[in-house]
């Protein structure tokens, strides 16, 4: 394999990590958004009693006014489309346990990012070996091919 088109497979490889390496990413970002929302339904939970007036989203960035029935009665979605109902104090568990695996999720794709982007880096150093590599032959070429063309030399070496 010439070193042309060893450094076009390194390039197409390097271009499949970095997309590996973005989805990755976008990824992490719906983790941490996920895991953002399961706090602050944690912190609603902690902070609402039965009785208050809370603002329920109806979708489309639609909003109504209810209340707070029974705090005692909190339903929580399970995963799968399942749902439970469960007292404040176990839904704020479960959602205790929801976070946890969020945060062991996010760092196992963060830990693949970082072994991508390692992945990267040294696919990046070998094709700037290669590109040295093959500067220098290119010049020792040139400089030879100089050496049997000079001026005034014709072969007359008596």
């Amino acid at each position: 394999m010439s070193a042309q088109q060893e450094l076009q497979q390194l390039s197409q490889q390097l271009q499949e990590l970095r997309e590996q390496i973005e989805q990755l990413e976008g990824e992490a970002d719906a983790l941490r958004d996920e895991k953002s929302d399961v706090d602050e339904a944690i912190a609603a939970l902690e902070a609402l009693e039965t009785g208050e007036t809370i603002q329920v989203p109806v979708g489309g960035g639609a909003y109504v006014r209810a209340e707070v029935q029974d705090m005692d009665e909190v339903i929580v979605t399970l995963g799968g489309d399942y749902a439970a109902e469960q007292t404040e104090e176990s839904a704020v568990s479960t959602l205790e346990n929801k976070k946890d695996t969020l945060d062991d999720r996010i760092e196992e794709v963060t830990d693949d990012i970082d072994d991508l982007e390692s992945e990267a880096d040294q696919l990046e150093s070998k094709a700037q070996q290669l590109q040295q590599q093959a500067m220098q032959q290119q010049l020792q070429q040139q400089a030879m091919q100089g050496q049997g063309q000079e001026p005034g030399d014709e072969g007359d070496d008596e």
